[in-house]
């Protein structure tokens, strides 16, 4: 399937292999290797509380045994429904150690959205979070589900918080679900009956299904996609082999990206698990919070969004807190500003590089050099066992030459085996066995990749090609810039029309036409903005990614308002 080299490969950071092997195992092989390898070292902290990694497999196995004396049998999938707390990861490895298909939701979704998650997946298990529990058993007889497994973030807390977290939480207006007699099982209790003695499953890594992921679903109605065993411990070792200097057990993971989201789960969760890191475990992402953390407890890795490192040099007393235990980071889920980068990195002393994946490929494809040069603007090359093309954007046959722009397709151990239940879609989106991404980009001599933009944001005005990430480069080096995205805006004659959304740095102040003289200093006229509007925040999703699309819908709507 693969050529013996890339030509990347060739220009690799010193000491990353060019290929690696990718183990026929199952995730659950991880945690055993931990737990035998470094029995006491510490695998979670959370807000005090830690396990180490003997006892999170014991936690582990007493679920394990619990789920399969309740009935969920290989290929069952089990929704969990939980932010970063150990339960959480309890429960991730409790569900594929027994073959289990673990379906992750979020639980800020609505109920129209978890709804469609659960009956598209067909789970009939749910793991989910106490303050979650109006919301669930509002909507959980609509479904499939008949297990219903309550867990709080009090089971896991150290004395006294275990105690004084629910009077505050209830002194905040949570409620605090209390499972009574409507035949909930409680987490902790139901662990307690169990021995951890886990039940052996046969499992072909290859073919055997671990992950049921649904994408963000910024366009419609969210996919399930379909990631094996083998897809998630390539992606781990694809990213252990890129960060060169990363020390068995030696190692702290800031977990600030929610588990829920692929992007958290592999390369914080699966990642740790892998290299017997303690994980930090942050249940929601709150700058002092994290700060905190970061003060106390040290981390050498902290992998994130831009908007998280975009929160930390903004702070406006970062110097009370020491946060130069940080080495490395990497970041994804939307462009990384040059500034943002640059800041960060002379604040920490550590390295904080762009990096590039998506849902369908576990998530991650493509890295910047941790140790090695950074390309400004680049997503990086492509990690070992990754295979690259650049397709033109009409129909997808042709290959580009370098330099050129096209559709980046990509082909590797990590790609999904497909969407669930979508056997078309599946039909679109993987050809010949490469992956089709959906975003325009190119590739240079050195295989630095550059995404241009989503083939569906393009924004076309006046017959003119628009890239709006292009337009976001030029205005976050405005200095009073915080955050920006723009977006193509409904125009009865131009068909679309160019607007900036931005967010001020604290204290600043800017007007629309200054906006658009900065731009027209830099760009040629039709890439300008037409319209800037100026936000306190832009709607993000939970792991920090702008979302465009919700604004181009709320313009849609306003205009549809004013022509009635």
């Amino acid at each position: 399937m693969f050529k013996d080299d890339f030509f990347w490969c060739q220009h690799y950071p010193q000491g990353v292999p060019h290929r690696i092997e990718i183990p026929n195992v199952s995730l659950y092989y991880f945690l055993e290797q931990a737990a035998q390898k470094y029995p006491a070292h510490t695998a979670t902290i959370f807000m005090g509380h830690k396990l180490t990694f003997s006892r999170l497999k014991e936690q582990v196995d007493r679920l394990a045994t619990a789920l399969n004396d309740l009935g969920v049998k290989k290929g069952d999938r089990v929704a969990v429904m939980l932010p970063n707390c150990p339960q959480t990861v309890i429960a991730y490895y409790a569900i594929v150690s027994i073959g289990g298909v673990v379906v992750m939701t979020n639980p800020l979704y609505m109920e129209r959205e978890l709804l469609h998650q659960l009956r598209d997946a067909e789970a009939e298990t749910l793991i989910y979070l106490d303050a979650m529990g109006h919301k669930v058993l509002n909507m959980v007889h609509r479904t499939r589900v008949k297990n219903l497994i309550v867990t709080g973030v009090q089971d896991y807390l150290p004395f006294p918080l275990n105690y004084l977290y629910p009077i505050q939480a209830k002194k905040q207006g949570q409620v605090l679900d209390a499972p009574g007699d409507r035949g909930v099982l409680h987490f902790k209790k139901f662990l307690q009956k169990y021995s951890p003695r886990s039940p052996r499953v046969q499992l072909d890594p290859e073919n055997d299904l671990a992950l049921l992921q649904y994408t963000g679903g910024t366009t419609g109605l969210s996919k399930g996609v379909m990631l094996t065993h083998k897809n998630l411990v390539a992606n781990v070792k694809q990213v252990h082999a890129w960060l060169t200097d990363c020390r068995d057990a030696g190692e702290r993971m800031l977990g600030a990206l929610p588990f829920f989201h692929v992007f958290g789960m592999t390369v914080v969760m699966n990642f740790a698990i892998y290299c017997c890191s303690t994980m930090i475990l942050l249940p929601r992402f709150q700058i002092d919070t994290v700060l905190k953390q970061i003060n106390k407890y040290h981390p050498t890795l902290f992998p994130g969004a831009p908007t998280m490192y975009v929160a930390v040099v903004s702070h406006p007393e970062l110097n009370k807190y020491d946060i130069s235990s940080i080495k490395a980071c990497i970041s994804g889920a939307a462009p990384l500003p040059v500034e943002v980068q640059e800041k960060f990195e002379r604040l920490t002393g550590g390295k904080l590089v762009e990096g590039y994946g998506l849902t369908e490929s576990s998530p991650v494809t493509h890295c910047n050099p941790i140790n090695g040069d950074q390309v400004s603007g680049s997503i990086g090359q492509p990690l070992p066992n990754t295979d690259v093309k650049i397709m033109d954007n009409c129909t997808g046959t042709k290959e580009m030459p370098l330099g050129e722009v096209g559709e980046l397709c990509i082909r590797g151990p990590q790609v999904m085996k497909g969407y669930w239940n979508m056997p078309e879609e599946t039909a679109r989106t993987i050809r010949d066995g490469w992956l089709y991404t959906g975003d325009i980009a190119r590739m240079d001599e050195r295989g630095f990749t550059y995404v241009v933009d989503r083939k569906k944001d393009i924004v076309i005005a006046g017959g003119y090609n628009i890239y709006p990430r292009e337009v976001e480069e030029v205005l976050y080096g405005h200095a009073k810039v915080k955050e920006v995205v723009v977006a193509g805006v409904p125009d009865t004659y131009r068909g679309e029309t160019l607007k900036a959304y931005i967010v001020l740095k604290e204290g600043e102040k800017a007007t629309e036409q200054e906006i658009i003289n900065y731009c027209t200093e830099q760009l040629v006229k039709y890439k300008v903005p037409r319209k800037v509007e100026f936000r306190y925040e832009l709607p993000k999703t939970m792991v920090g990614k702008i979302l465009r699309r919700a604004l181009v819908e709320e313009e849609r709507s306003k205009l549809e308002e004013n022509n009635k």
